[in-house]
């Protein structure tokens, strides 16, 4: 059985942004019956935590080349282009 898919939500400090962030991306993908688990950090945790997410989603730069998609995005602070994230990231998770 293949469980949920992984998302790694990075942020600063990975306490406020971060929080709104997974909850939007849960309650989204929720609505759209993909099953998914999310795990915050801060920014500089990423390259630690990269290994075992399926997708990283971020609203701060992160390294290059993580071995893992990254979905750098505000969309879900300022509520421009949030279906636009939301499709990026469903696409990233079934690729």
């Amino acid at each position: 059985m293949v469980g949920p898919k992984r998302i790694l939500v990075a942020c600063g400090t990975a306490i406020a942004t971060s929080t709104v962030v997974a909850k939007a991306i849960e309650e989204a993908l929720k609505e759209r019956g993909i099953d998914i688990t999310t795990r915050l950090c801060k920014t500089s945790e990423v390259k630690s935590l990269a290994s075992d997410a399926d997708l990283i989603v971020t609203t701060t730069l992160v390294p290059e080349n993580l071995g893992v998609p990254v979905i750098h995005t505000l969309a879900f602070l300022t509520g421009i282009g949030k279906e636009d994230a939301i499709e990026q990231i469903i696409n990233a998770l079934n690729n």
